[in-house]
């Protein structure tokens, strides 16, 4: 097991979440306990930044719904970036790669 870190930084689109560790049961809290924390204004785009994941379970993956969802909320976009491809093969499975916006880095994701 590896701890969940989530560092935030501001790109010119918005807020940037960069995420490493596991993102599991045991931690997913930590990201829904940031998310009311984060201001986003309408227009702008939340960036999930995933490449230091290692490891997501379902509850992970409810941590990203509602992040999605705290982003909607607000009448902002949301965009994963660098995805695992372990998590990529969950979210496509489930269906949430049509929902969720994937690209390849944080630096595509910040692009307007």
């Amino acid at each position: 097991m590896s701890p969940l870190k989530i560092t935030t930084r501001n790109a010119a689109t918005g807020p940037v979440l960069e995420i490493t560790g596991d993102l599991d049961y045991a931690s997913s809290g930590g990201l829904r306990e940031l998310l009311p924390k984060l201001t986003l204004r309408p227009g702008q785009r939340l960036v999930v930044d995933l490449a230091g994941l290692e490891f997501c379970d379902s509850s992970g993956i409810t941590a990203l719904i509602a992040a999605r969802n705290h982003a909607h909320a607000a009448r902002a976009d949301i965009a994963l970036a660098a995805v695992p491809d372990n998590t990529l093969r969950i979210l496509r499975i489930v269906g949430l790669d049509q929902i969720l916006p994937i690209h390849p880095d944080s630096e595509t994701a910040t692009r307007s």
